[in-house]
């Protein structure tokens, strides 16, 4: 999710020296991203309309998880957008939102005006927690997958989870259960998807419970999962080996299309 639920910490006689790096890693993440936090809250300012002729690859919508901003992917950002080839985005959705199909449904409205403004027919999409949730209810059920070439998801609860069971007072929380509605849309079938899915889970993500909810299981779906260990719920937005991971998952179908074509620019 984001800054707004509590990490579960094991005690440290109980944890691995693995576990010990990673919570003290998510401590460091934690308070680094709350200096930040505040540089996120403002919607970011739209890019100028028009297509450019230096940005070869589609562009990329970024969505936080629950309570958070879009100061979460402050390195993830300027690394996809490197040498002009992508425009990339933060988008904020409402922190009064109560209901995940409202966020989709404002996501949705987003990615048009992108289009329009890019000229590009397609996007890609990364979420992180909550916000993979969102943005995957929008290409499964809202006809999304006509818009959205990849969706990448970052330690996204796509069975449920079960943390925090106190905070099932906010709406958003129990739409993230297991038995939620929301999750058994997710689960009906979605034959024809057109949209490539890749998910990055870790194994010592203390909010995804079990931590393997956070790899994507859905017979009709294109869907690759990406283990990854050492590292926490916080670490995975700007963790160097998982953003490298995203650049590369979202590269890839350029370059397999540019050795298609035999397009050297895109490679």
């Amino acid at each position: 999710m984001g800054l707004g639920l509590a990490l579960k910490v094991p005690k440290v006689a109980d944890m691995s020296a693995d576990a010990v790096r990673a919570a003290f890693l998510e401590l460091a993440i934690l308070a680094a991203h709350l200096l930040v936090y505040p540089t996120g809250i403002r919607p970011e300012r739209p890019a100028g309309s028009g297509p450019s002729a230096g940005q070869l690859r589609p562009p990329v919508l970024l969505l936080h998880g629950f309570t958070d901003n879009r100061s979460v992917f402050v390195l993830l950002r300027p690394m996809l957008a490197a040498h002009g080839q992508r425009r990339v985005e933060g988008v904020n959705y409402s922190p009064l939102t109560t209901d995940l199909r409202a966020a989709a449904a404002a996501l949705a409205l987003r990615v048009e005006e992108v289009c329009a403004e890019t000229g590009q027919d397609r996007i890609d999409l990364v979420g992180h927690s909550l916000g993979g949730l969102i943005a995957r209810y929008y290409v499964q059920r809202m006809g999304g997958d006509a818009r959205v070439r990849t969706l990448v998801c970052l330690g996204t609860p796509h069975q449920g989870t079960r943390i925090a069971p106190l905070m099932d007072a906010h709406p958003l929380i129990r739409q993230m259960r297991p038995d939620s509605e929301v999750i058994r849309e997710l689960q009906l079938p979605a034959p024809g998807c057109r949209t490539r899915f890749v998910s990055f889970w870790s194994d010592l993500d203390q909010v995804m419970v079990p931590v393997e909810t956070a790899a994507l299981d859905h017979p009709d779906l294109h869907a690759e999962n990406v283990p990854v260990t050492g590292i926490g719920h916080l670490a995975l937005p700007v963790h160097p080996a998982v953003t490298a991971g995203i650049r590369r998952a979202l590269d890839g179908p350029a370059r397999r299309a540019a050795a298609a074509t035999g397009d050297a620019s895109v490679a």
